[in-house]
């Protein structure tokens, strides 16, 4: 993720939802529609089901985010664990529903906003802890894709960030970068 220096809170946020959502989605363009919903033993949770969980979890939590509690009766939270979408397409729509939520309600507001508060499931919370509470599940969940995705890819997968023994390689390039900004 390049660091775009800012001194706002919510612009930060919004960076690191972007680099999360890319990354679970660069894992999941590399694994076969088979493997969308395979799981690793019988308790745990195939990528599908993590991806139909997040967007349920977004979706509830984002929708009129200022105004009703964030556990919104409509939601069937245990539902979210049972069968997958019947496709990549309608997986991929319910996922992008839920971040569309997510940025639509960030979208709006300002760091002046942080210190309102919302409540999930009937606790207050201060936005700024809504939005801590919610890049820490996002991002808990992605590495769970991207891991689910690496272990089913195998020798194919190609690194989402820098790839295994070539840290040095980018260090230099960037040490190289910096040296000829200063000139």
């Amino acid at each position: 993720m390049p660091l775009v220096y800012t001194t706002s809170y919510i612009d930060d946020a919004l960076a690191i939802f972007n680099y999360y959502k890319k990354l679970a989605e660069r894992a999941v363009a590399q694994v076969s529609d088979a493997d969308l919903t395979r799981t690793l033993d019988p308790e745990m949770n195939s990528i599908a089901i993590v991806m139909k969980h997040m967007a349920g979890n977004m979706v509830s939590r984002w929708t009129d985010f200022l105004t009703s509690d964030g556990e919104k009766p409509t939601r069937n939270r245990d539902g979210e664990f049972e069968e997958p979408a019947a496709s990549r397409e309608e997986l991929l729509a319910a996922w992008e529903r839920g971040w569309a939520a997510l940025f639509a309600a960030l979208d709006g507001l300002t760091d002046a906003d942080l210190a309102r508060t919302v409540t999930i499931r009937g606790e207050a919370h201060s936005v700024m802890q809504a939005i801590n509470r919610q890049v820490a599940h996002l991002s808990y969940h992605c590495g769970q894709i991207v891991m689910l995705a690496k272990h089913f890819q195998g020798t194919q997968w190609k690194s989402l960030t820098i790839p295994r023994g070539q840290s040095q390689q980018f260090n230099q390039k960037v040490q190289a970068g910096e040296a000829s900004q200063r000139q």
